[in-house]
């Protein structure tokens, strides 16, 4: 049996989530605790009491989710369980890319939740609010999508951002041109086209700008070799050389999340079972759709991190 961690990506978020890990485990609560003091604030009490706006806000979602996936791994290592050995390969979207870096000991969960403040206030930052915006592309083909995108950017950005498989496919650019592209996908045969309640084009080229604040964050953290090899999002493959990793982590902010890909590659590599590790279900619910043959499960509740810990034993 081959086994995979993958952890989720922003819209995971809920508020209250790991409130019971904390609760039921002292080394997920320390996580929280961690992660409190390297932001210098009690982000652990939004995440538990919210409000939700504030929670859903990206400087505050990314290293929450963080801190969820994180206090679930940190409560299984303190019952015995070691991802090395075990696991195979880590793999995250988007953010989540970063809490398998800190699952797999790259990066410090201090560093960690500093580095997603940073991205999450950076991407933010790097669009005014209302020039950008990303939709949803359900029902057609990547090949169409691109033409889309290509022949209605109008000499603006619009781009594939996200590629979850199923079937769903997000773009992301200038609003006008991704409402133009959004538009014309419907009449190209889209089962439907939804605009996203998000506050910037996320992985598109127009964030530019916060991939260079990554490249100046990045150059200050010290990444050590992970114990298990990491599943980059822009390049569908493992990487362990901590130079690499960053250099991926920069690309990451502009370039395309290839989740359903990435989900192939490790079919392909003999991955029997995919455990989602922290915040939600999404993961799970595209993997289903993208290979029939993994199973999935999710480990983000007290019952859920003993039933792993059977399972993997």
């Amino acid at each position: 049996m081959t086994i995979a961690f993958t952890f989720p990506g922003q819209g995971s978020q809920a508020v209250g989530m790991g409130r019971d890990l904390a609760e039921a485990f002292p080394a997920a609560r320390a996580v929280f605790e961690e992660v409190d003091e390297a932001l210098g604030e009690k982000l652990s009490s939004l995440i538990w009491e919210g409000p939700e706006d504030a929670l859903t806000l990206t400087a505050n979602a990314q290293p929450a989710l963080m801190a969820v996936s994180l206090a679930v791994i940190r409560a299984m290592e303190a019952q015995g369980f070691s991802l090395k050995g075990t696991v195979s390969y880590v793999a995250g979207h988007s953010l989540g890319e970063y809490s398998a870096l800190a699952a797999a000991g790259t990066l410090t969960i201090a560093d960690a939740a500093r580095l997603l403040r940073i991205r999450g206030n950076a991407m933010q930052k790097a669009v005014p609010v209302g020039e950008g915006a990303m939709a949803a592309i359900l029902g057609l083909e990547q090949s169409s999508v691109e033409k889309a995108c290509a022949e209605f950017a109008q000499g603006s950005v619009c781009q594939i951002a996200n590629d979850n498989g199923g079937g769903q496919l997000v773009i992301s650019g200038s609003k006008s041109a991704v409402e133009r592209a959004a538009g014309i996908c419907t009449d190209m045969g889209a089962k439907r086209a939804i605009m996203l309640p998000v506050s910037a084009p996320f992985h598109s080229a127009l964030m530019a700008p916060a991939a260079e604040a990554m490249r100046e964050a990045l150059s200050q953290v010290e990444l050590r070799v992970p114990s298990v090899p990491v599943v980059a999002n822009v390049i569908v493959q493992p990487t362990t050389d901590p130079a690499e990793i960053s250099r991926r982590l920069v690309e990451q902010v502009t370039g395309r999340v290839r989740w359903r890909e990435t989900i192939e590659w490790l079919a392909i590599k003999g991955a029997t079972t995919l455990y989602e590790v922290g915040a939600g279900k999404v993961l799970s619910g595209l993997a289903r759709r993208i290979s029939r043959d993994l199973a999935t499960s999710t480990v983000g509740s007290p019952a859920e991190v003993e039933a792993a810990l059977a399972a993997l034993r």
